[in-house]
């Protein structure tokens, strides 16, 4: 019996594990067709448990899956990110009679060692078996003895390869079904997790609101009907509930919602539970903290002494300044508040204090932040401003009417000065060409509704988007009202893309051109309209349409991705790095032999890396292209090496889709 595992297995096989639910296709090893154990990956994108690898080349000089020509010394060890996800895998105590616990799979051999029930039981009725044999006769002790140090074969045989393996770090940089891959962060083997490894963490977070039907705040993206998988957080809209909470931010993994766990829901099944009403909500989140190295880990060990402290100004208007002054140290990440200026804001309050680290604002993650992206958070906030901030025990608030001294340093930046200058973003207005209903659940068809209609009697839409949207986003209709003409025809409906009207073309425009063009061409006698209806080739969810009464009304991200290309408005994200930098950030999709070509995604941004800093890149972007070459039709194995062979810096052409709002 293996002591790591509790079960019977030959010293040479995996080890056996009893999983509560049905593990990801992403973290499955093809080989033997269970949950992966040390996962090495191929060059071309695979990801194999080492044994089952190992075994598999001894026969054959070829890749299970793709069947390309393959050695074994080719192979790498995976990184840590796919470790940790599996490594949390919940898996049941193998004893069941004596014991119903269940755990993360990484503490199934302490559990067993030391709490197990089942297993002392176990090893108190083997030590019974072998003291009457030891006692009883003269002969058998020099067996026994002999024997002994062959019982834990097994179990000591297995420690040494998992040790082994735990000082790896794993989590695949290039899976193909479908796979995470990873040019954040690519590990030789000279690499050791004690050195530099990738760190995350499942948080559990309460969440209270004063107004049961008030939204989150949030907007998500993924879903197991999308190359993302997971439910992924892509933006904390300022001033909402989450925001104001700080300990959610763009980038976390949505596990569970009131204990259901929606890891493994479609798009439109995760946003129905998280609109669901309620004066506490209950979410589990897996949350990357960055790559750490032993600075850092003796770091996040003083932090344990700290308090965090959730403080709230309200401004009067959006031009009234707080009074702080920002800092960046040398020694240390982040931003720390250096002095408040007398008769400020912040001063007046008295909450806030030199010193502290500010973690965020207004939901905004400012850990790895710069003072000048704090300070452009602030000014253009409209009334409140929530922070989140670090604290030293001990450190006394300052005097409110205390005289402290500036810095004119340039790396510090006062909420008093003026914005940061930002470079705008230039768009590419070349349509990377996909098929558009890659996405199996919509379809898009386009419409011509011709009207005959009074000349006073209006049209009765709302609309949303153009392209002066910071998503770029064509026309659509949030609503039809029940007064004009467009709803008595019927055909026109809620979440349409408006193409043009009377021949005008309204693809192009901003949301003020648009309006007036829908103005101006409602005057006449008869009206031409050109629509494009995104249908859903599923039963919608009913409570997804009653709860959407209660909100801001937009389309869902899902449907966006059923849009055809010519409608996508592309923009180059330019992201730059050191020699001994990783990008940052983790992509799914790509061509796949079983499901065809899907776009590729941005599925995580690691904290403290160039994607991260840069902030124009968001967890669900589609990535068209790599320094101008398109990417439809790559598969993941070819797009990862052209993104790793950009040393120092990288051109991404994304199209990037609005989360669903929660």
């Amino acid at each position: 019996l293996c002591c790591e595992c509790g079960q019977f297995h030959l010293l040479l096989d995996n080890h056996l594990y009893n999983f509560q639910d049905e593990v990801d296709d992403e973290l499955i090893c093809h080989i033997c067709l269970q949950p992966l154990l040390q996962p090495m990956d191929t060059p071309c994108g695979h990801t194999y448990c080492f044994k089952c690898l190992e075994n598999f080349m001894q026969e054959y000089n070829f890749c299970p899956m793709d069947r390309k020509k393959l050695s074994f010394q080719q192979c790498h060890k995976s990184s840590l990110l796919v470790r940790n996800l599996l490594d949390k895998l919940i898996v049941f105590c193998p004893f069941k009679a004596e014991c119903q616990q269940t755990m993360q799979r990484c503490e199934l051999e302490a559990h067993l060692q030391n709490r197990c029930p089942g297993f002392k039981k176990y090893k108190s009725e083997l030590q019974r078996k072998k003291n009457p044999i030891s006692k009883g006769k003269e002969d058998p002790p020099t067996k026994v003895e002999t024997n002994t140090p062959k019982d834990p074969e097994v179990p000591s045989g297995g420690s040494s390869l998992v040790a082994e393996s735990s000082a790896a770090a794993v989590v695949s940089l290039g899976t193909a079904e479908p796979g995470l891959v990873n040019p954040a962060f690519e590990e030789t083997e000279e690499d050791l997790p004690q050195r530099t490894s990738l760190v995350a963490e499942t948080t559990t977070i309460e969440i209270h609101r004063e107004d049961p039907e008030e939204e989150l705040g949030m907007r998500i993206v993924g879903g197991k009907d999308t190359p993302l998988g997971n439910i992924v957080v892509q933006e904390v809209l300022r001033d909402s509930v989450i925001a104001a909470d700080g300990r959610i931010a763009p980038g976390d993994h949505i596990l569970e919602v009131n204990g259901i766990n929606i890891s493994s829901v479609t798009h439109c099944q995760a946003v129905s539970f998280l609109r669901h009403p309620g004066p506490v909500l209950h979410l589990m989140v897996l949350q990357e903290k960055g790559f750490s190295n032993k600075t850092a880990q003796q770091d996040s060990t003083s932090v344990t002494n700290r308090e965090v402290i959730h403080v709230t100004l309200i401004k009067r208007d959006r031009s009234e300044p707080l009074g702080i002054k920002l800092i960046r140290k040398t020694d240390e990440a982040g931003i720390f508040i250096l002095d408040l200026l007398e008769g400020g804001l912040a001063a007046k309050n008295g909450k806030l204090s030199r010193n502290d680290r500010v973690l965020s604002i207004n939901g905004q993650d400012l850990r790895q932040g710069t003072p000048e992206a704090a300070a452009q958070i602030i000014q253009t906030t409209e009334s409140r401003v929530n922070f989140v901030i670090l604290r030293q025990p001990g450190v006394q608030l300052s005097d409110p009417v205390e005289d402290g001294s500036t810095s004119n340093n340039s790396s510090s930046s006062s909420s008093n000065g003026g914005s940061p200058v930002h470079h705008r973003r230039r768009l590419d207005q070349n349509h990377y060409r996909r098929k558009s209903t890659y996405q199996k659940g919509y379809v898009s068809h386009e419409k011509t509704v011709a009207i005959k209609k009074e000349p006073k009697e209006s049209l009765g839409i709302t609309i949303g988007g153009g392209r002066d949207n910071k998503n770029k986003l064509p026309i659509y209709v949030t609503s039809v009202q029940p007064i004009g003409c467009l709803f008595r025809d019927g055909r026109i409906k809620r979440g349409d893309v408006l193409l043009s009207i009377n021949g005008i073309d309204l693809t192009h425009l901003n949301y003020y051109e648009a309006v007036s063009a829908l103005k101006s061409n409602a005057a006449s006698h008869s009206v031409i309209l050109k629509a494009l209806e995104i249908i859903s080739l599923n039963s919608p969810e009913p409570s997804l349409d009653i709860k959407e009464q209660g909100f801001s009304w937009s389309p869902l991200w899902i449907t966006w991705l059923g849009l055809p290309s010519y409608l996508h408005c592309c923009q180059d994200i330019v992201l730059s790095k050191g020699n001994l930098e990783s990008w940052g950030f983790s992509i799914v999709g790509g061509f796949e032999e079983s499901k065809g070509n899907q776009p590729f995604f941005i599925k995580t941004i690691v904290p403290g890396t160039p994607a991260f800093r840069d902030r124009k890149l968001k967890c669900g972007d589609e990535i068209v292209a790599v320094n101008g070459v398109p990417a439809i039709g790559m598969s993941n194995s070819e797009l990862i090496p052209m993104l790793k062979e950009q040393r120092n810096k990288v051109t991404l052409t994304v199209v990037s889709w609005p989360g669903s709002l929660v």
